[in-house]
């Protein structure tokens, strides 16, 4: 979409244009930086235009992805994720990953299997930084898919630049100087995650024998996606628990919504929400008899901080009468109680 656009879509979450804080001046930078951070506070989602990564860059970053779904199953497990829920790199076959919003600080293997009564059914390609010491990257052969390799790694720090332009932005709109969040995060320990969910009979999404992916929130700093055309998304009414909103897809934007670790940063002033994929919303994308659903693409990008690093409420979000809600963890803790059950 041009910086000049315009026209703004019709959306279910507040639109951002990134072009008027990365191209104005102080006072529009901060207006910008405002609007975004009143959205966090409410729904914690928001779609962002003009936000930085070329529009042939993620055109092809989709039909890459869409190359490699396409393999044969054989093919795909020549890069496969390594078992166990402490690396997460490589490809995740459909049923391998369980997405959820339990915790647990120990193995707990029969509350893990008892998640595992509904399965997910998606796929899943982790890619990280070369220099990440803690997650070496699995790659497929190059015979395989020889661009697979040199493309995503270019492309992870595609997304990491304009990460740090909403960090800087976030930053700014609760009353921190721009770099203070940039700061917090090296890029080397992100998560880029290209996802396929395989068409399905709608009636065993309804029936709830199967889940595309189940409600949760993101154990991230913050989240990026892009997603194709078929929608599915959803994400939880901040004035109605349990009720959940359709996200649309919106041409050209990204949505980003807050993960956990910066709601414990920010005590709560941010808002990290839950959020699902599930039927899409249009009757045109379910077809045939059997009412099979489209399959639906989407390329996601978790902002981290390095495993070490103490997540604790920020002294600028504490007062009288907002004690810190949060005890101090490091984030390798704090994602360790979400992955522990969901591999």
């Amino acid at each position: 979409m041009s910086p000049n656009a315009s026209t703004t879509p019709t959306t279910s979450l507040p639109l951002i244009d990134l072009a008027n804080f990365t191209n104005s001046s102080r006072e529009s930078r901060l207006k910008t930086a405002k609007q975004l951070v009143s959205a966090c506070r409410t729904t914690g989602f928001v779609y962002i235009v003009n936000h930085g990564v070329p529009k042939h860059e993620l055109d092809r970053a989709f039909a890459i992805s869409s190359k490699f779904f396409a393999l044969p199953q054989e093919e795909k497990m020549k890069a496969p994720h390594p078992p166990g829920w402490s690396i997460h790199r490589g490809y995740s076959w459909p049923g391998f990953e369980k997405v959820s919003n339990a915790t647990s600080s120990t193995d707990d293997e029969a509350a893990v299997q008892k998640l595992r009564e509904v399965q997910d059914v998606k796929e899943s390609y982790e890619v990280g930084s070369e220099l990440n010491p803690e997650m070496p990257n699995i790659w497929p052969p190059e015979e395989v898919l020889p661009e697979w390799r040199p493309f995503m790694s270019k492309f992870y720090w595609t997304c990491f630049e304009t990460a740090k332009t909403v960090l800087r932005a976030l930053a700014l709109g609760i009353g921190l100087e721009e770099d203070t969040l940039v700061k917090l995060h090296s890029g080397h320990y992100n998560q880029l995650r290209l996802l396929n969910y395989p068409a399905i009979p709608a009636q065993v999404l309804e029936e709830g024998t199967c889940e595309r992916m189940p409600a949760h929130t993101d154990w991230s700093t913050m989240t990026m996606l892009w997603q194709d055309d078929c929608g599915g998304l959803q994400v939880e009414d901040p004035n109605h628990v349990g009720r959940f909103i359709d996200v649309e897809p919106v041409e050209g934007a990204l949505v980003m919504n807050i993960g956990d670790l910066m709601m414990r940063w920010s005590n709560d002033v941010l808002r990290s929400t839950m959020h699902r994929v599930t039927l899409p919303p249009l009757q045109d994308r379910i077809k045939g008899e059997r009412r099979i659903t489209r399959p639906r693409k989407s390329i996601v990008y978790f902002l981290a901080t390095d495993p070490d690093r103490l997540i604790e409420v920020m002294s600028s979000c504490v007062d009288e009468n907002r004690p810190a809600k949060y005890e101090p963890i490091t984030q390798r803790d704090y994602a360790s109680m979400r992955a522990r059950m969901q591999y």
